[in-house]
């Protein structure tokens, strides 16, 4: 089958199986979600081997570390995965949602529901989870979803969704709910991005290339961001161990995502007593450190920054680190060079720490916490398809509401317009 003709009927397909996933229970699609995390469990081994044959693949082709561990998955992987599907089916099932019913002067009732978008493609890279996420979050939603992941990932994501639609065996989910483009050719991402006539939104989730590419094709709206320039901001009446703490569990933790900080700004009052010690404790981690004038004294084995460096998603064990002069200092450059993903402050003072909150413009803003909470798990999702760094219709992790959209409602009772 050529690539059009193969793109073309997954998401024709797809579109037939939205109707039956917008009028499904919410017992049927939970039913499903078990149903998948019981099999992906007794499937682990072909999963794994599956894995095992693209990390092999990926260090021929010369994947970076980062890359590399983005792909992997290991059984604490695989077991993240089926909790998820566990915690994605105990979530309220926010569709046929009726709210803000009011009455009007006709005598009507007008309000509004929530229902599914319809066929959502999600175009992601790497990371292989992404496919039992995406699938997850947007069928218990009520949509159908198309997925298409990276090349460097193929044998472990079809794997994954093979596995998806076979547990919908036994089931009132149809297969074809879950499409899978079963090809590394990428002019199936291009043709998929023109048939607006079948897929109703598209996720990108990966790098800058991919999303700009998305972004520009896509005829239906798009719900993404393009990389995570994330801040981590040391105030003047900060702690130092809550600093050291958040600083290095942003960064190190795991560097190759995007809610990992790229950026600390140190303040100048602090910068001296403060800097030596992160600095110390960056290095024993391997990290490489790009810093102002006034970090690379205090800290000699620091790099000089360039301009770009302040703009940068590293993904890997880098940092930017500069020292501001002030409180405005820091939000100027958060405002110039952040990517509106995820910024946080380490303070003890309340007065900053709520200007903060109200003046950062990013989806997801902190006080005294690390970067890497900005996650859907962990904000109580169950699970996110992505973080977005649109302003509309959805900002920050997009969980199950952020897959449904909203429609007025009018109750009456033979009222006509005069």
């Amino acid at each position: 089958m050529d690539i059009h003709t193969l793109t073309t009927e997954i998401a024709r397909q797809a579109k037939a199986a939205a109707r039956v996933m917008g009028r499904l229970s919410t017992a049927a699609k939970n039913d499903w979600l078990l149903h998948s995390a019981d099999l992906i469990t007794n499937e682990r081994e072909s999963i794994c081997e599956a894995n095992q044959r693209d990390l092999k693949e990926g260090k021929e082709r010369g994947l970076s570390s980062a890359m590399l561990d983005r792909l992997a998955l290991t059984d604490k992987r695989i077991v993240e995965m089926t909790v998820a599907l566990r915690e994605i089916a105990a979530l309220p099932d926010p569709v046929a949602e009726i709210t803000g019913v009011v009455p009007r002067p006709s005598g009507i009732f007008v309000g509004k529901m929530r229902v599914p978008i319809g066929v959502i493609g999600v175009i992601y890279e790497s990371r292989p989870n992404v496919t039992v996420d995406a699938a997850a979050l947007c069928l218990k939603a009520g949509n159908a979803v198309v997925l298409r992941g990276g090349s460097e990932a193929f044998h472990s994501n079809r794997a994954l969704a093979e596995t998806l639609r076979a547990a919908c065996k036994g089931t009132d989910v149809p297969p074809d709910a879950i499409g899978f483009v079963d090809t590394t050719d990428r002019e199936a991402v291009r043709l998929l991005l023109t048939m607006d006539d079948s897929v109703d939104m598209v996720v990108p989730r990966g790098g800058k290339p991919l999303v700009k590419l998305v972004s520009e094709t896509a005829k239906m709206p798009v719900l993404k961001h393009y990389d995570g320039n994330c801040h981590v901001y040391v105030d003047e009446d900060a702690d130092f161990e809550k600093a050291l703490r958040i600083c290095m569990n942003a960064k190190v933790q795991r560097p190759g995502v995007c809610n990992a900080a790229e950026t600390f700004l140190i303040h100048e009052s602090v910068a001296e007593s403060l800097l030596p010690r992160l600095g110390k404790a960056l290095l024993e981690k391997g990290v490489e450190i790009r810093g102002c004038p006034t970090t690379c004294q205090l800290i000699p084995e620091a790099k000089p920054a360039t301009d770009q460096d302040w703009d940068e998603e590293y993904l890997d064990l880098i940092v930017a680190i500069r020292v501001v002069a002030s409180f405005d200092e820091a939000l100027d450059h958060i405002a110039r060079h952040s990517s509106s993903h995820t910024e946080a402050i380490v303070t003890e003072n309340h007065t900053r720490a709520m200007r903060f909150l109200r003046e950062v413009d990013s989806s997801s803003v902190m006080v005294n916490a690390s970067t890497r909470f900005s996650d859907g798990g962990e904000y109580g999702l169950g699970a996110e398809i992505g973080i977005s760094t649109n302003k509309l219709h959805a900002r920050g992790p997009v969980g199950l509401e952020g897959l449904t959209t909203q429609k007025f409602i009018v109750f009456g009772d033979g009222q006509i317009r005069e």
